[in-house]
């Protein structure tokens, strides 16, 4: 997917077509279209606008991680021995499905991922058969949230 690195200039009908789709993806066009007071084609006009332009990337459904079993979320920096392994890793954290994830970062670590576990005995399975057998990895630094307080998209 390539993102077209233009900013775009979006305008009031923009904005309110965006904010009720973030609030519900599912909501039908024409009930924004009413809502605004412009017709449904043009509603499609402008999303495909901003598609074509990278500001949607897609819609999704958002899955409740805690009614599926999965009650453990951590945050954990890896640590990697050299730089040169950051693309190896990634390979291979990209093959653990429980990793929701992967940010490269500044600072102490290397990698940043976010993980999902159905508790903390998942967790240390995977961290010590998983994770920190990757080669190149020289430690890991767990944490565990113990709740998300917030969890929002940029305001517009």
């Amino acid at each position: 997917m390539k993102i077209n690195q233009l900013q775009i200039e979006i305008d009031g009908i923009d904005k309110e077509i965006l904010r009720n789709l973030m609030e519900d993806a599912r909501k039908p066009i024409l009930q924004i279209a009413n809502k605004i007071g412009i017709s449904g084609a043009a509603i499609h006009q402008r999303l495909k606008k901003l598609e074509d332009a990278g500001v949607i990337s897609g819609s999704k459904f958002i899955i409740n991680n805690k009614v599926l079993g999965y009650k453990t979320m951590a945050f954990i920096g890896v640590y990697l021995e050299k730089a040169a392994n950051n693309s190896e890793a990634v390979k291979e954290l990209r093959k653990i499905p429980e990793i929701l994830e992967c940010h490269y970062t500044t600072g102490n670590w290397s990698i940043l991922i976010k993980i999902i576990c159905k508790d903390n005995e998942h967790l240390m399975q995977l961290l010590n058969t998983k994770i920190q057998p990757i080669d190149g990895v020289s430690r890991t630094e767990t944490f565990i949230s113990l709740d998300q307080q917030i969890e929002r998209q940029i305001q517009l």
